[in-house]
Order: structure tokens, then C-alpha cells, then sequence
């Protein structure tokens, strides 16, 4: 295998969910800041392509403006790129001045590519320079437990990453599963029986929304 295979290969791996999140200590716009700092809490950590840019823009005012509803569910956003520190604290200041908002969280300045390795944000056939646009959901043992990678063309949606946080925390707290698009106040999906006898008494079961024995849903 070619020196050049195996870097690329390093480059693109990918981390696994329900397995422990990479470790990492940087530098950030609020000093050096390492994943272990914030065990206990969740952990939103999301990648962007780069400063200066106006998709990125747009999403930095989307989670400034949902930052509160994050810190509510204790969870920490960080974001990143592979830019100096000295460009996102320009980046900073020109988005309050043009758009009047100010970015409350930490941002990774990566200009070594570590944690976008670690990480898999680099991948080559879109940029081999920036990272993707990239997100991880981290629990509070420092397990990712989710992560959606879109293209450096187009902007996320701060609201789902925020449903997912809030579906996962229910999943987390009641042992049961989400259906597509739920929101807080919906039913939640009930495990399903796995023996023929709890089959048979689930069917017969108070208290839930039966379709069949292998999907019932219920109130919380």
C-alpha cells in the first residue's frame, strides 16, 4: 500500500457511534479547552468549511440564536475550523458589528488538522483544505452517540440538531425510542417484545397506542 493510500485512509476515517469520542485539547476563542473539561454534559461539536464565508455565516447566527435552548438541555456547543485563532476572532467581532449578534461559544482553531482527523472531517474529494460541514453529538460519558455529515454547499438545520439532542435525552431517560421527526409532548415508541409470550401480552396491554405486537406507542 502506497504512503499516499494510507494517508488518505487515515485522513478519512471515521469515528463510531456508541463508541468513546476522540480526546482532544486545543486552542479556542476562549482559551485552550480540552472534551474531558465538559464531562458531565453534552457536547455539540460541529465543523465548519470556513471563516469569512456566507453559509458558515448563517449558521453561526442559527446556533447563536439557539444557544440558550442548548445550554437548557446542558449541552456545550463548540465549533471549528481550520483557521487561526486570530481569523475567528476577527470572524467574531465582524458578526457583531454586521449582524448584531454575538457568538457565545468556543471555537477550535484546527490549523493542524488534529481533532478535524480524529474526527473525519476532512475528506478529500469535497476540500482536502477545509473541513466539512460536520456534526457530533457527544452524552455526557464522552460516547458520541450521533453525527451527520452534510456538503460544504449547503447550511444544517440548528433545529433538528437541537430535536436530535432532546431525542436522545428522552431515549436516554425512558429507555424508549423516537419516531421519524418526533418533538418533545409526542408519543414515544415502546420497545419491542422480544419473546413469543411478550408478544402475546403486549397486544393485551393498557396504556398504549397498539398497532401490532412489534409497534405500540405511548405518552410519557
Amino acid at each position: 500500500m502506497s504512503e499516499e493510500l494510507k494517508e488518505t485512509q487515515e485522513v478519512v476515517s471515521l469515528p463510531r457511534i456508541n463508541e468513546p469520542a476522540p480526546q482532544f485539547t486545543a486552542k479556542t476563542t476562549h482559551g485552550e479547552l480540552s472534551l474531558s473539561d465538559f464531562k458531565g454534559k453534552w457536547v455539540i461539536l460541529f465543523s465548519h468549511p470556513a471563516d469569512f464565508t456566507p453559509v458558515c455565516t448563517t449558521e453561526f447566527l442559527g446556533f447563536a440564536k439557539l444557544y440558550d435552548e442548548f445550554k437548557k438541555r446542558n449541552a456545550q456547543v463548540i465549533g471549528l475550523s481550520i483557521d487561526s485563532i486570530y481569523s475567528h476572532i476577527a470572524w467574531v467581532r465582524n458578526i457583531k458589528e454586521k449582524f448584531g449578534v454575538e457568538i457565545p461559544f468556543p471555537i477550535i482553531a484546527d490549523l493542524d488538522m488534529k481533532v478535524a482527523k480524529a474526527y473525519g472531517m476532512i475528506h478529500p474529494q469535497a476540500s482536502d483544505t477545509s473541513a466539512v460541514r460536520a456534526v457530533f453529538i457527544i452524552d455526557p460519558n464522552q460516547v458520541l452517540r450521533a453525527m451527520v455529515y452534510y456538503p460544504l454547499t449547503n447550511g444544517r438545520s440548528i433545529e433538528e440538531i437541537l430535536r436530535v439532542l432532546e431525542a436522545l435525552q428522552t431515549t436516554d431517560k425512558y429507555g424508549v425510542a423516537t419516531p421519524e421527526n418526533w418533538h418533545p409532548g409526542e408519543p414515544v415508541i415502546v420497545p419491542p417484545p422480544q419473546t413469543a409470550d411478550d408478544a402475546e401480552k403486549r397486544v393485551k396491554e393498557e396504556g398504549l397506542e397498539i398497532v401490532d405486537w412489534y409497534f405500540s406507542k405511548k405518552k410519557l
